[in-house]
């Protein structure tokens, strides 16, 4: 697989000292020779979407708080006859094991619905037990939400709701079960459609979509939340909706941005874009960022300038970096010519940085675009059966465009990794995202388009520390990922930074998380509505709505 990677995709190099994921070569922090990374798994977001390590064994697993027994839960879905798992059943193992391997739930019970009304029942069950309930589509949940976040929650896996399918007006009717490269894939071969995603297509559209959902096409087109204009979901007391705009609006504005606490979402409908007949993917490896703090800082700041030039920059081009302590690269897409990026925004770029030890900048189709964004995995996944999984904690910092980081900040930031994370006994990365900057159809959204509501953002940062799947996770390492956050938060005081609810942070408390993802008059109107449609909090999770 790697060979192939190498002859498809040039950028992408292998290194003798460590294996990561992003797609891009960079250089060696000392030598300036390329390096890997060919990460260990999958980001929803722009950059590591590897091949992954697959495990087969069961995942570590700790007691659910109960049993059902007769005359409960168990006889309520019997009587209804609602498809679930038992712990004894057979398959019970694989479809609780958690992509996050360092954090195993064991559900009291899996519902594997094949119809609306078994969600319906199983929801209105769990209700009348007292039973927790949380969706499971395409599982990625950092913090093993999708399985709870507690034991002995319900969880209603949506393998079955698999429909892809294009109207007269091109809105993409979507199964809640369905992962992003499947629906990448279905309408363009339906209908030469195309939606704005993240790269990983084993990622499932439900808690991608109803979070944010970044990809390189953000820019141009916003987030993957801001194509829903309806979707059918069942809520607490067991009813089916469709909601839109227009009906019921409140759940709406709810569901998109916190529809883990409020629904779960049976079917998505979103309005996709003409297929681009050509786009630019490019790549550039910068040696030496890891040498001097200032020299760093200086070069980023350049960077964040080029960013926010409007005579160069427009919703056309993507960007994101990639760094690890051993390389950096900076790398993403563009929807002009291979002569305008070549002419005009290299040029600028490149400026003041170190002359690039690899570089590359070419022209494919939409499919070949995402296929290399995808780093080796098929855009086809498993409808079942999906047993991909990491062992990793992650933390996200926003940069608002308001509060831009400074000289200070950005020394802070590399002077904690040149101390702490190069040649660090345990592998980490930050992935750091273009998401403002000049035209950007992401926050050209109102903070009150929806739930989600952070329309200021020019970074959004990911940490992300990662161990062997089979391996104990690493005790320093959760304070080291933990240290990259605050080396940009305490140079910055003055600033808020908020997080990103796609890479949730299971160490905050209900209220931090609150405060992290959603701002005060967001939150509030949510507790509102979180008291009119699930006043007995059916759908929870430890950060859920009303917590």
């Amino acid at each position: 697989l790697l060979l192939w990677q190498l002859l498809q995709y040039p950028w992408v190099v292998v290194s003798s000292l460590h294996i990561r994921s992003i797609g891009e070569s960079v250089a060696d922090s000392n030598s300036g020779s390329t390096s890997a990374y060919c990460g260990t798994g999958c980001q929803p977001s722009f950059g590591s979407c590897g091949t992954g390590t697959t495990t087969t064994s069961s995942s570590k697993t700790t007691a659910p708080t109960s049993t059902p027994t007769a005359g409960t839960l168990g006889d309520c879905l019997a009587q209804k006859n609602v498809p679930i798992r038992w712990l004894s059943s057979s398959d019970f193992g694989q479809l609780s094991k958690p992509y996050n391997l360092r954090l195993p739930y064991t559900p009291a019970v899996i519902v594997i619905p094949t119809a609306i009304q078994h969600i319906s029942d199983a929801v209105t069950c769990a209700a009348k037990n007292n039973v927790k309930v949380q969706p499971r589509g395409g599982g990625h949940s950092y913090a093993s939400f999708s399985l709870g976040g507690q034991s002995g929650s319900m969880v209603i896996d949506l393998q079955s709701f698999q429909t892809i399918t294009l109207d007269s007006n091109n809105i993409a009717k979507v199964g809640g079960g369905v992962r992003l490269g499947n629906l990448a894939q279905a309408i363009y071969n339906q209908a030469q459609r195309a939606l704005p995603h993240g790269t990983c297509p084993g990622v499932g559209l439900g808690g991608h979509a109803t979070h944010g959902g970044f990809g390189l096409s953000s820019r141009a087109w916003g987030l993957t939340l801001d194509t829903i204009v309806a979707l059918d979901v069942v809520l607490a007391n067991g009813t089916s909706i469709h909601a839109t705009s227009t009906a019921y609006p409140d759940i709406y504005y709810a569901l998109r941005g916190a529809a883990d606490s409020f629904g779960i979402v049976t079917s998505f409908y979103l309005q996709t874009q003409p297929a681009p007949a050509s786009v630019i993917n490019w790549s550039f490896s910068i040696p030496n960022m890891f040498k001097s703090a200032a020299t760093s800082a200086n070069y980023m700041l350049h960077i964040q300038d080029f960013a926010q030039n409007a005579s160069v920059v427009d919703r056309k081009l993507g960007l994101g970096m990639y760094m690890d302590g051993y390389g950096f690269s900076i790398s993403g897409t563009y929807f002009g010519s291979l002569a305008d990026f070549n002419n005009k925004i290299k040029p600028e770029l490149l400026r003041t940085l170190p002359a690039p030890s690899s570089s590359s900048a070419t022209s494919m189709t939409w499919i070949q675009s995402l296929t290399a964004l995808a780093n080796g995995q098929p855009l086809q996944q498993p409808t079942s059966s999906y047993d991909q999984h990491e062992n990793f904690f992650a933390k996200s910092v926003v940069v608002p465009s308001s509060g831009q980081l400074t000289s200070d900040t950005w020394t802070s930031y590399f002077d904690y990794i040149i101390k702490n994370g190069v040649n660090s006994a345990n592998p980490w990365y930050s992935i750091i995202n273009l998401y403002g900057g000049p035209d950007s159809q992401i926050n050209a959204k109102p903070s009150s388009f929806s739930a989600y509501s952070d329309r200021d953002a020019l970074w959004v940062i990911q940490h992300y520390g990662y161990a062997s799947n089979d391996a104990p996770f690493p005790p320093g390492l959760i304070p080291f990922v933990n240290g990259l956050n605050d080396a940009i938060t305490s140079a910055q005081p003055g600033t808020t930074f908020p997080g990103y609810s796609n890479y949730v942070d299971p160490t905050l408390t209900p209220q931090q998380a609150h405060a992290a993802y959603f701002d005060t008059a967001t939150y509030d109107k949510l507790v509102g509505i979180k008291q009119q449609v699930d006043p007995g909090k059916v759908f929870w999770n430890p950060q859920a709505v009303g917590n």
